[in-house]
């Protein structure tokens, strides 16, 4: 059982009454703590020496509370365990799942009574943009923890750089070098806690519209919206981002250069070269470079132009999004205003993070990690290629082998995003649309991540998508086997 106040009296906040006697005054305020429920069921009370010492009470008056209090139920004895709220007496513990809370909406969310845990999550989950957290490299963070905790001095975990811990900063220079060809130092990196984090640094130090990927993710155009910036749509076709269309009077464009979201392509090398040529600043978001299947990755669009490119990249999928870990690779110029705009923003990102992922990269089992992840995530991935081309042979999954997640892309003459998805959801597997990711009226599709599942679960979680898009497109095809068409929907009566 919990223990509170086990040994001290510091942490019971009591009031006496004035007048009355002392001694009835303790009871009194004990009495109406347990009533209050600032004492729960079960919290354990301190000693009478150490509450007598607290309220400058003599021992006696205080061990005759509790017998007082013992006596009308509100405390209980254990022996060994000292004197605690009995049972029959106060609110539920915090935590111990028994009461419902009331909490503010957020929001987006409804107000009302929410259970005090979090409802399951769902029986089958195929959301994008998350990685297998049961894979999570436990033992070695574990490591690397007992590391930093036996050898870092004790200024680390005081006030820190807004930049971020020079240990990390200086591992990632290395590392992104090595790894993605980035062309950097420690002192024009900042750890951020993610690209949500980067991107509205940038656009709080940056004037000017921003063009933004068309398809795109649709969270970070909000989030460029609400730092008070214009979002420009920047057309993507096969080759990746149309950066031939970029003005003059566009101040940032915010790109995915390495596997373009949500379509999947690497961006066209001529296309790379226009984007350098309109010479307005680029922010390059990769965000599973890492993750390429099919040949070695492409080099990060940072190391051929390092002045102008913003080079931004986070754990969240190579470790999970819960670590809350990224940084940004500056250009020299901006390095100044994003690091200010950092400490104002919240001071700098927690260290102890930054000090552990620090020595994983520095003892290469950051490298181990993913190359295990990519080895696991290729394989998932050619059996969703597979599995989903007997069921639906025409729709298209575009883009090439990398990642984390695979966009469907429904063909004509089947049911719409909507009914997929309810299906979907009425089997319990939870993924995404596709056509929010457009600016304007998106195309019908889905957003399949093949990552977030347990190895044991994947394939139940495979079995169950392409049994649910079967029996969607039921009567709406002739079969399933490669090579058929869809049936022609008979037109709708204008009754």
């Amino acid at each position: 059982m919990r223990k509170d106040w086990a040994g001290s009296g510091v942490d019971l906040h009591l009031e006496l009454a004035a007048g009355g006697g002392r001694r009835r005054a303790l009871e009194e305020a004990l009495r109406q703590a347990v009533r209050d429920g600032r004492l729960p069921r079960g919290t354990r009370l301190p000693s009478s020496r150490a509450l007598a010492a607290e309220l400058r009470l003599s021992r006696g008056t205080v061990s005759a509370a509790y017998d007082q209090l013992v006596a009308e139920g509100y405390l209980a004895t254990r022996p060994g365990s000292g004197t605690e709220v009995a049972e029959g007496y106060g609110a539920a513990r915090p935590g111990s799942g028994t009461e419902v809370a009331t909490t503010p909406s957020a929001p987006g969310m409804p107000s009302g009574a929410f259970p005090a845990e979090p409802p399951p999550g769902p029986l089958h989950d195929l959301r994008p943009g998350q990685p297998d957290v049961s894979a999570f490299p436990a033992r070695a963070w574990l490591r690397a923890t007992r590391h930093v905790l036996a050898t870092a001095p004790a200024a680390v975990f005081g006030p820190c750089d807004p930049r971020g811990r020079i240990e990390l900063r200086t591992a990632l220079a290395g590392y992104l070098a090595r790894t993605r060809g980035v062309l950097t130092t420690p002192d024009l990196i900042v750890v951020t806690t993610g690209f949500v984090q980067a991107v509205n640094l940038l656009a709080t130090v940056t004037g000017g519209p921003f063009a933004m990927e068309d398809p795109g993710h649709d969270f970070y155009r909000e989030v460029v919206r609400r730092a008070g910036r214009e979002v420009v749509p920047l057309p993507v076709d096969e080759l990746g981002a149309r950066t031939g269309t970029l003005t003059p009077d566009v101040a940032a464009a915010v790109v995915t250069p390495a596997h373009q979201y949500p379509m999947g392509v690497p961006l066209h090398p001529s296309r790379r070269l226009a984007l350098r040529a309109w010479g307005g600043l680029v922010v390059e978001d990769d965000y599973d470079g890492e993750f390429r299947y099919d040949r070695r990755p492409v080099g990060a669009l940072q190391g051929t132009a390092p002045e102008q490119v913003v080079y931004c990249g986070t754990t969240s999928e190579s470790l999970g999004p819960g670590l809350r870990l990224g940084w940004m690779a500056v250009p020299p110029a901006l390095i100044g205003p994003v690091t200010e705009a950092k400490l104002h923003a919240d001071a700098h990102t927690e260290v102890l993070g930054q000090l552990v992922l620090a020595r994983l990269i520095e003892t290469h089992d950051y490298d181990r990690h993913i190359r295990a992840a990519r080895l696991r995530y290729r394989h998932r991935r050619e059996r969703l290629r597979a599995r989903l081309s007997g069921v639906l042979p025409s729709a298209a999954l575009p883009g090439v082998a990398a990642g984390l997640r695979a966009l469907l892309l429904l063909p004509p003459g089947g049911p719409p995003e909507a009914e997929v998805l309810a299906a979907c959801e009425g089997a319990g597997i939870a993924l995404r649309p596709a056509s929010p990711l457009w600016h304007g009226e998106g195309r019908d599709g889905l957003l399949i991540g093949y990552a977030a599942p347990s190895e044991r679960a994947y394939p139940r979680a495979l079995e169950a998508l392409a049994s649910t898009l079967a029996s969607t497109w039921e009567g709406t095809w002739e079969g399933t086997s490669a090579g058929r068409e869809p049936r022609s929907r008979p037109a709708r009566s204008s009754s």
